[in-house]
């Protein structure tokens, strides 16, 4: 009997550092997730030419010469958000690029920069279900 509880005992002791090793992995995974992409530098929208604002992911020229223009007619962006009103800036788009963007400073981006990946998805299995 005293052998069973000592077996009992290392058993549920070995269960519960696998199931916290588990929820810490878990954790570390999640965290990764939601921190906030490096970038390599950054652009200043107010100031940088428009070879400077294509160096942004999924920005070309045409793009960056509207921005250009964009900040020419209207003066200076108050907010990164007001980059959307330009044809071509999307919200997918201003989204992948915010993390680039600064309204003050110096422009320290210097290569362009290749969007991420998007994930693909699986495709659902069909059912073996008989009718």
């Amino acid at each position: 009997m005293k052998k069973e509880i000592t077996t009992l005992r290392k058993s549920l002791i070995s269960i519960i550092t696998v199931v916290t090793l588990l929820f810490g992995a878990l954790g570390a995974f999640a965290a990764e997730e939601a921190a906030p992409a490096k970038v390599a530098g950054v652009v200043n929208i107010n100031t940088a030419d428009a070879g400077q604002i294509a160096y942004l992911p999924r920005i070309g020229e045409k793009t960056a010469a509207r921005v250009v223009a964009w900040r020419e007619e209207n003066g200076q962006f108050k907010k990164a958000t007001d980059l959307m009103q330009v044809k071509g800036i999307s919200d997918k788009t201003f989204d992948l690029v915010a993390p680039y963007l600064v309204l003050e400073g110096k422009t320290t981006l210097s290569a362009k920069q290749k969007a991420p990946r998007a994930k693909k998805s699986t495709p659902a299995q069909p059912s073996n279900t008989a009718h």
